[in-house]
């Protein structure tokens, strides 16, 4: 006689995972899906390109500077770093913003809506090895902000207290291979916010260099074609706005820094998003806001240097 054959554990496990997976698609709508598959591919291209940026400063002992984010694909220069030699050189931010440097790092050009990545790094990270500005000093605030910014700016020219900027040299030794020293602060400080109505927290701070995808609305992002995308009327001033400037700035104990910000996902809808630390009304809900944000953190390029060779 022929005993019968049940299924094992495994195979109902199996069979119900898959049951699971028809079920969610079922009931997640087909845009909600291309949407979630578009970030997700968003993410892992962002982690590329954090990759090529650190892997660049292993092998020129520098962060790449920006690419202009006006010049058009095909054209001459489109994609490549603009580096003169000594210090980044574009037409925002006083070189330190732009797009990435797509063709520079042989990384994508585009997100998975068509819209270039801004890139923003800290001068002291950029700049040529033999300019010696590994002090970390800070940057000059603009004469106007076209965004958000932070009340009790620090004034301009404050060195990084940790990185003595004359001999003798007794915290970090001047970098031969590197145009950063161990102790180098960037000058960004990533916001975000909890809820609405709630003041922006720091998220991370002296982050040596930031990637931006300013997600499906695309606000504030570069294209192809090289045209800055447009922001609605209203709100005038929006977390959105800050990351697309590049222009707003943050104290941070004794070191100026520049503003971005990273946080849950949004919907379009009548909104506030207060200048930070400042609350705003509870009732009012966040402005729209999709940006995917990514960081170059001290701690991870320092340590990627020295097994490179390019710091002691």
């Amino acid at each position: 006689m022929t005993k019968s054959r049940g299924f094992t554990i495994a195979e109902l496990a199996v069979a119900v995972a898959v049951l699971a997976v028809l079920l969610f698609s079922a009931m997640v709508p087909f845009s909600t899906q291309v949407e979630l598959r578009n970030v997700a591919e968003t993410r892992r291209t962002l982690d590329t390109i954090r990759e090529a940026i650190i892997g660049f400063a292993q092998a020129n002992g520098r962060l790449p500077c920006p690419a202009d984010g006006n010049v058009a694909f095909g054209l001459a220069n489109a994609g490549i770093e603009r580096f003169d030699g000594t210090n980044c050189v574009a037409a925002l931010g006083g070189g330190a913003f732009g797009v990435v440097p797509w063709a520079t790092l042989g990384v994508s050009e585009t997100d998975s809506w068509g819209k270039r990545f801004s890139y923003r790094v800290s001068p002291a990270f950029a700049d040529a090895i033999t300019q010696n500005t590994w002090q970390s000093r800070s940057t000059a605030v603009p004469a106007t902000f076209t965004s958000q910014n932070t009340p009790a700016i620090l004034s301009p020219g404050d060195q990084n207290p940790t990185c003595p900027a004359v001999a003798p040299f007794t915290v970090s030794p001047v970098p031969a291979q590197s145009s950063f020293a161990l102790c180098t602060l960037g000058d960004i400080t990533v916001y975000t916010r909890s809820g609405p109505g709630l003041a922006a927290a720091p998220l991370v701070s002296i982050v040596p260099a930031i990637v931006i995808s300013h997600g499906k609305n695309g606000f504030g992002a570069w294209q192809a074609s090289g045209i800055q995308l447009p922001f609605p009327a209203n709100p005038a001033a929006s977390d959105e706005r800050v990351n697309a400037n590049g222009g707003a700035t943050a104290p941070t104990p004794g070191y100026l820094t520049w503003a971005f910000f990273s946080r849950t996902p949004t919907p379009s809808a009548g909104c506030a998003d207060p200048v930070p630390p400042a609350a705003g009304s509870s009732s009012t809900p966040l402005c729209e806001f999709d940006d995917i944000v990514v960081t170059i953190s001290t701690n991870a390029l320092i340590a990627r240097m020295i097994a490179a060779g390019k710091l002691p």
